[in-house]
């Protein structure tokens, strides 16, 4: 990708709505955690809208994947992580499993709070649907290359990528939240024996391969379902 200045701002936009929605989703794990008895993540630091924290833990997953990937594909992956107490998880599979889905929650938050906003500046004037609805241009500006332009890019990103977020997270697959949601409906050997499958590379590994491989199938009518919850009756393919 050529990085001109409009793509330079556009990443930053990404890495901006990328950091804030990944510490989210991390902060609601530990603050979840820190309430149903896990001080684990609360003594790291992790119950924190600060992404530093969250950096200092995964460097990795939260600077250098998100900026290659946004290099390569013009939109940006990565990832973060929240500490636990395996043995409290042990003690505890349904707390457990409702810290997992803190994080998908918050990231659904985030969804409804840019849906929102949305409405709120196509009633005041200054948004409209888009023509051509993507992950970058889920609502346009009335005025094309005005004041309002980045604003309806930010929103934009914000709506995408905590929709992808939420989704790819709650696939029942390991390593992912959804899987660490199934105690919830299994018996209690069950859900036992399933936290202890989870914690196997192997599993994770194979787990991720497929979440990855199946996910495109998923989000595309996904997207296109909120598009017109959304915008009802305008009717986007």
């Amino acid at each position: 990708m050529e990085m001109s200045p409009e793509v330079l701002v556009l990443g930053l936009l990404w890495y901006v709505v990328f950091l804030f929605s990944t510490t989210a989703h991390e902060a609601a794990h530990a603050l979840a955690a820190y309430r149903l008895g896990d001080p684990t993540a609360y003594h790291g630091g992790q119950v924190s809208l600060n992404p530093l924290p969250h950096i200092a833990r995964e460097p990795f997953g939260t600077v250098l994947v998100p900026l290659i990937s946004f290099a390569i594909s013009g939109w940006m992956m990565g990832w973060a992580s929240a500490p636990y107490d395996p043995y409290w998880a042990d003690r505890h599979p349904r707390r457990a499993a409702w810290m997992a889905l803190a994080g998908p929650a918050s990231n659904l938050v985030l969804v409804l709070v840019a849906a929102i906003a949305v409405h709120v500046g196509i009633a005041l004037g200054v948004f409209v649907p888009p023509d051509a609805a993507g992950l970058t241009t889920l609502v346009a500006a009335a005025d094309p290359g005005g004041a309002w332009t980045g604003p309806a890019t930010f929103l934009s990103i914000t709506f995408s990528l905590n929709l992808l977020l939420f989704a790819f997270n709650l696939m029942p697959l390991p390593p992912l939240d959804g899987s660490a949601a199934l105690p919830l409906v299994l018996s209690e050997s069950a859900a036992a024996a399933w936290q202890q499958t989870m914690r196997q590379p192997m599993f994770s590994l194979l787990g991720l391969l497929a979440a990855w491989r199946l996910f495109g199938e998923i989000f595309g009518p996904l997207f296109r379902l909120a598009l017109n919850l959304l915008y009802p009756g305008v009717g986007y393919g």
